[in-house]
């Protein structure tokens, strides 16, 4: 049967509709079986509104428009929905994670996350061009050569400020309270060295920047190289300030190290039945020697499933501030064998050994030391802390407890105190000094203990040999 020209042109266009729509429901369900508990008829409903809004905008939109990159548009917006950590990867976006992963790439150095709109820091890296520009952590990009970022996805963020080694990228930060940081970042091979150790006069000092394959490995080979040059070391700090994260695998690695027996975490999923754990194995790398951990709210992720498992197995003291909170797992999902992307998705939740939930809580150290007095400020206004609970879409605890508020530290220095002098690892001596233990540590030489916002200078001498050495 003929059709009049209006009927042909209306049926074409559904039948084009239904093609679009069809494109889609096969992207989405590409590679595994999708359990809805939306009805199908309203799943497909909606999938069709999609293909009729793509098909309009297409259309009537003012100039030509890249279908391709408005699919891609609408699946990051999907997956950032759904939670602050899942996210949709192009295929660019997907190489680039495996690049990181493996420990090398160029670019400026930062751990960022998105949320409400804007992309905001987890942590600068180590000896980074970020870092070394004074980029912090909870800093808002808010500007990348000019051109406003609100809005922008993390991938488009990351692939804006990654480039050849040499080039430049002029960012602008917004931090709270300051005014805005505009910089020129010197794009370079960021070789990440996971981890850095020295000596700290009788101690050992590792510093853990990040978690990728090569953690474990170089954990091992710098805990070697401390004992080599003092056989009589008398205990170690593990750092892990500012570490976003980075692998499980990593994390579960570390933590071994210290550790004789037990577990170090376990992931939970949406049905009870979802439950992984993971057990240490014989063999602590430094013989039992007395360990301290640093964490502040830079600590994310993998650096804090170490710092929950050695504080909850009773093998290391923590010192600084409560963490940062992302006690979630993401599975990367690639689609087509990473031809079209990956989906890094948000499928359980890490508890540490006592069962405590990590996620927007985060973990309290047993010491709470601010590194100087800027950062105890801010910590007594929890309004400027940049944390998991900060995000409006974060997923919850599930075990109904939340992250401690406003309150002034326990500990940080004066105004007063040299800046370049590290606080927060001083007093993590102070602790390996005092075997550990917490009340002999009440007044510290050259502590400035903080009580209901007095600040009071403490006297006591701490040269007396540390019990049970």
């Amino acid at each position: 049967m003929t059709l009049p020209p209006g009927r042909r042109a209306e049926r074409d266009r559904m039948r084009k509709l239904f093609i679009v729509g069809g494109a889609v429901l096969a992207l989405g369900l590409s590679g595994m079986t999708v359990a809805s508990q939306t009805p199908r008829n309203e799943t497909f409903r909606m999938l069709q509104l999609f293909g009729d809004t793509l098909a309009v905008v297409e259309q009537y939109y003012v100039v030509p428009v890249d279908n391709k990159k408005l699919i891609e548009a609408a699946l990051a917006g999907m997956m950032t929905a759904l939670d602050p950590h899942s996210n949709y990867l192009s295929p660019d976006g997907y190489g680039d994670l495996q690049e990181r992963t493996t420990g090398e790439y160029s670019g400026v150095g930062l751990t960022i996350s998105a949320e409400g709109g804007v992309v905001k820091v987890i942590s600068p890296m180590d000896d980074s061009p970020a870092a070394r520009a004074g980029v912090k952590a909870g800093d808002v990009i808010s500007a990348i050569d000019g051109q406003n970022a609100s809005g922008l996805t993390v991938s488009q963020v990351s692939d804006r400020l990654r480039g050849a080694m040499g080039t430049s990228v002029k960012v602008t930060f917004l931090r709270d309270g300051e005014d805005p940081l505009e910089t020129t970042l010197v794009r370079e091979v960021i070789k990440v060295e996971s981890v850095t150790g020295r000596l700290e006069g009788d101690f050992g000092y590792l510093r853990i920047s990040t978690f990728n394959e090569n953690t474990g490995r170089e954990l091992a080979a710098a805990i070697q190289k401390i004992r080599t040059e003092k056989p009589d070391v008398k205990g170690f700090v593990l750092d892990l300030r500012n570490n976003g994260g980075g692998l499980l695998t990593a994390a579960i690695d570390v933590s071994d190290t210290f550790l004789q027996r037990g577990e170090i975490v376990s992931q939970r999923g949406r049905k009870p039945d979802q439950i992984e754990r993971y057990a240490a194995r014989p063999g602590d790398l430094t013989g039992g020697l007395p360990l301290v951990v640093l964490i502040n709210y830079g600590s994310a992720s993998a650096s804090e499933i170490v710092a929950g498992a050695l504080k909850d197995q009773e093998r290391a003291t923590l010192v600084g501030l409560t963490s940062f909170g992302k006690g979630s797992v993401q599975t990367v999902i690639p689609l087509r064998n990473g031809q079209d992307g990956a989906l890094s998705i948000t499928t359980a939740r890490y508890y540490t050994p006592s069962g405590r939930s990590i996620q927007k809580i985060g973990i309290e150290p047993d010491l709470e030391v601010a590194r100087n007095a800027a950062e105890a400020r801010i910590v007594s206004r929890s309004s400027f802390i940049y944390s998991e609970a900060a995000y409006a879409t974060a997923l919850d605890a599930s075990i109904g407890a939340e992250r401690k508020g406003a309150h002034t530290p326990r500990e940080a220095p004066g105004e007063d105190y040299d800046k370049d002098a590290d606080y927060q690892l001083q007093r993590a001596l102070d602790v390996l000094r005092a075997g550990g233990d917490l009340t002999r540590l009440a007044a510290a030489p050259d502590g400035i203990v903080i009580n209901d916002g007095t600040i009071q200078t403490a006297a006591v001498d701490t040269t007396e040999e540390p019990e049970g050495e």
